[in-house]
């Protein structure tokens, strides 16, 4: 698989794009997340289906999380059925719940780099993550696609895997390797990226399955 090429940046500059800071502010981004994106009727826990496979793919029926009743229904852009034949960042550009990323991914010149990776996890924080770093910070970062790519590039895993997958797997290793180990904790609905809670989780794409998660992650927190 070819990798995507981390730009070289340290500690201290993802220290200087304020993350570090957004951790402090992730528990009331968790909050207000989990208030404003988690209705009281949430999706089944994921079914063993996709793990019997063996290979990280899902379908419909194992999507799960209390976001996942907000995406739209049928073949509407942005439904389950219109997101899982196109490729990662295809599919992202229709969610409702991805706006800011998708923003974030365009800025860095990711979509063709995402769209082409034959099978990866995706971990994509949803727009109140992003909106806890404020408007001024956020069109700060993608302003700067050399500094903001090594951070998305934390958000995406070289090896497609759904959450029973995650689960046994305990700890990954993101395309940014520099950025330290992703550590998947607790399961089903409970489970967490990082600390991040898993808002909308097994979504099947063409080459990725993605878990919808309330937090940015930060390079260099869990190394």
């Amino acid at each position: 698989m070819t990798k995507l090429r981390v730009a070289g940046i340290g500690v201290a500059a993802v220290a200087a794009l304020s993350l570090t800071a957004c951790s402090g502010s992730d528990t009331a981004s968790s909050g207000s997340s989990s208030s404003s994106m988690a209705p009281s009727s949430s999706m089944a826990a994921p079914s063993s289906s996709a793990a019997a496979g063996g290979d990280g793919m899902t379908t419909n029926a194992d999507v799960f999380g209390p976001a996942c009743s907000q995406l739209p229904q049928g073949s509407a852009p942005g439904s389950l059925d219109s997101m899982g034949p196109q490729p990662v960042a295809s599919a992202a550009s229709t969610n409702p719940l991805l706006t800011k990323l998708v923003a974030a991914v365009k800025a860095t010149n990711l979509v063709d780099t995402l769209n082409s990776q034959p099978a990866i996890t995706v971990f994509a924080p949803a727009d109140p993550a992003f909106a806890a770093l404020g408007d001024a910070k956020f069109n700060e970062l993608a302003g700067k696609p050399a500094e903001l790519a090594p951070i998305l590039q934390y958000h995406v895993v070289g090896k497609r895997y759904d959450a029973k997958g995650l689960e046994s797997a305990g700890t990954l290793d993101s395309l940014n390797t520099a950025g330290g180990p992703l550590k998947i904790e607790g399961s089903g609905e409970n489970m967490t990226v990082n600390g991040a809670k898993i808002l909308c989780g097994n979504i099947p794409t063409k080459n990725a399955t993605v878990f919808v998660i309330d937090k940015v992650l930060t390079p260099g927190t869990n190394k």
